[in-house]
């Protein structure tokens, strides 16, 4: 694993970005740390922006799902979504609108709706066995 990166042109708002990111994927510093192929320590410096991620890091992050291009500029990736239907346009429009903190909020939701949800599907699952 790697210990260090860049030190010069250090900028502290890429670090709170890349650590929102992080808790966004509801991950620790070790795991996400792990994903980067990077330890803890040097996550951590990340995040603080005490030094700057290389490619070859943010490269595996963007793969775990990290919005790369938030991490670095402040805005957001506008990824497409074909096939939405009128009610799940609506849906988005209204999300884009709530707070940062109201959006965090919801993905939590979400997540836990999700989360149940696969785990009634997988007990449906073995009782039909």
């Amino acid at each position: 694993m790697k210990s260090c990166a860049s030190n010069e042109n250090l900028d502290v708002a890429v670090g709170e970005r890349l650590r929102e990111e992080r808790t966004r994927l509801g991950l620790n510093q070790e795991a996400f740390a792990q994903l980067g192929g990077i330890t803890r320590n040097t996550q951590g410096s990340y995040e603080k922006g005490e030094r700057n991620a290389d490619s070859v890091y943010l490269s595996a992050v963007a793969k775990a799902g990290v919005d790369v291009l938030y991490v670095l500029t402040g805005g957001r990736l506008l990824r497409a979504v074909e096939g939405l239907d009128e009610a799940e346009e609506r849906l988005i429009q209204q999300f884009r609108t709530l707070s940062d903190y109201d959006q965090k909020a919801v993905h939590r939701i979400v997540g836990a709706m999700s989360e149940v949800t696969s785990l009634s599907n997988a007990k449906k699952q073995l009782v039909d066995i």
